[in-house]
């Protein structure tokens, strides 16, 4: 690897209509496309390694940490950021407003991640306590012939097996150049990117609308949803913002805009039914 392979990629375990108005709540431009039956991935057009300071850039995995974070506290579906570097490869697994778990490997292919997160991955996503287990626990163990990106193609081929599939091309190790090149071509590929809080509004209502997810939309748990996320966004945004870490910030934004929303909606519904 080298400078200039840099990628990132954030997978989701939900259809691209379901992720769409989350993901626009992140305000950054990003290509959104299906990438299996249950799974969707969105490539980021821009680089979001470049951000913090010129002195102080802000890694790579420390954004999609954040991202995935404030994905995954705004849905019922969890969210898995693959990144990659000239030193480091690794994802990190986020799922609701559990403490995400992640795992890294050096550019040779060498584990610096403890074995205890793949087995808390493999509870995360249902996946099989034996055959899943095992084959997750050999890419904890060295290896002289598997590198970082080996490593995380390996962690792919063990997720086929929830239906997930990648585009061609969309692979660790590729530069984020040749990521956006791949996605922009895909059939059925998004767009997704910041138009204003009015317009996320919009889309965020239009898929509560739409949505199936009963409980969650209506009564006293989803107003308890709504308090709770209104509660830990404010510090989480702040938080970010102290850092200058984008990605924890769009967390916190997240969280802020998801509860005032739930909370918005509960109360337009219920006017509305009492009229």
């Amino acid at each position: 690897m080298n400078a200039t392979s840099t990628g990132a990629l954030l997978l989701c375990r939900a259809d691209p209509e379901t992720v769409r108005p989350l993901a626009h709540l992140l305000r950054e431009q990003m290509l959104l496309a299906r990438a299996g039956e249950e799974w969707s991935v969105l490539v980021p057009e821009g680089k979001p390694w470049n951000g913090g300071t010129a002195q102080d850039p802000e890694p790579v995995d420390r954004v999609l940490g954040g991202w995935a974070t404030a994905l995954a506290v705004g849905s019922t579906w969890p969210v898995l950021a693959l990144w990659w570097d000239a030193d480091r490869a690794g994802f990190t697994l986020a799922a609701g407003f559990r403490r995400p778990v992640g795992y890294i490997w050096l550019t040779d292919g060498t584990p610096v991640g403890e074995d205890e997160a793949m087995r808390t991955f493999a509870v995360r996503l249902g996946l099989d306590p034996v055959l899943d287990v095992q084959a997750l626990e050999e890419l904890t163990r060295p290896d002289p012939d598997a590198d970082a990106d080996a490593r995380l193609r390996g962690l792919l081929a063990v997720l086929t097996r929830t239906g997930l599939t990648l585009p061609a091309g969309l692979s660790p190790g590729e530069s984020a150049d040749r990521l956006r090149g791949v996605a922009a071509v895909q059939r059925g590929v998004e767009r997704v990117e910041w138009a204003g809080w009015r317009d996320a509004v919009r889309v965020e209502l239009d898929a509560v609308e739409s949505s199936r997810i009963g409980p969650w939309v209506r009564g006293p748990r989803a107003r308890a949803v709504a308090a709770v996320q209104l509660t830990a966004g404010l510090p989480l945004l702040l938080w970010g913002a102290r850092r200058r870490s984008g990605g924890w910030a769009a967390a916190g934004a997240v969280l802020l805009a998801q509860g005032a929303l739930g909370l918005a909606y509960e109360r337009a519904r219920a006017a509305a039914e009492a009229s």
